[in-house]
């Protein structure tokens, strides 16, 4: 069994859903080496959130950031306010979608579904670049099953 662990850092983007499945695995080269395990992905913020979901349709995309804004909404009456009208909304959003993901791996790949992708969600106007920390571990193609 081999265990890795990585810091990815992604580069600040706009609030939105964004298609980050290309820029995580770049960072990964490791998952070449496993033949059977999990690849966790852990984002070190509270106002930014990971998800899979759609990976075809930009409109995906832009109709999850509206339904999320419709959820949480920056005219809500919230306590917290110290850091701008966009920060409790990313609390709630970020909340509600999570900020790990386990994803199989297979034959040095991680195993997504056709339509798939990893997303991250930036819930503020000005989020600044992301740390994801990547967590793999598995049986590698040299050992015996």
């Amino acid at each position: 069994m081999r265990w890795f662990q990585k810091q990815i850092t992604l580069k600040a983007r706009p609030r939105g859903c964004h298609l980050v499945t290309r820029d995580i695995l770049a960072e990964l080269p490791e998952l070449s080496e496993i033949r059977t395990g999990i690849c966790q992905l852990f984002l070190q913020h509270t106002s930014a959130s990971l998800s899979i979901n759609e990976n075809a349709d930009r409109d995906v995309r832009t109709d999850l950031e509206a339904s999320l804004n419709a959820i949480a909404p920056e005219d809500f009456p919230y306590v917290h306010t110290l850091e701008g009208p966009d920060d409790m909304p990313a609390h709630v959003k970020s909340s509600l979608l999570g900020c790990s993901l386990n994803i199989p791996v297979g034959r040095g790949q991680l195993l997504l579904g056709t339509w798939q992708g990893i997303y991250l969600c930036e819930h503020r106007n000005h989020g600044g670049p992301r740390h994801v920390v990547a967590t793999i571990w598995g049986e590698t193609a040299t050992e015996d099953g």
